[in-house]
């Protein structure tokens, strides 16, 4: 089975990237997102890394 990251369009908060990662993990979004900002306050560097995700990760309707 080949397991791709992708932004998803249902249950996306801001661009789908959490809700991406969580699919792609098998775990909820709402961890995913609570994890997100933990590491966005602590480090500073989650916005970045989001921004960053929002623009190299493919939608999934992009996707062949």
């Amino acid at each position: 089975m080949n397991k791709r990251l992708y932004k998803v369009s249902r249950g996306k908060m801001i661009d789908g990237v959490c809700a991406g990662f969580a699919e792609y993990l098998n775990i909820d979004p709402t961890l995913v997102r609570f994890i997100w900002v933990l590491l966005s306050l602590c480090y500073g560097g989650g916005v970045m890394l989001y921004i960053i995700a929002m623009i190299i990760i493919p939608r999934e309707d992009a996707l062949p």
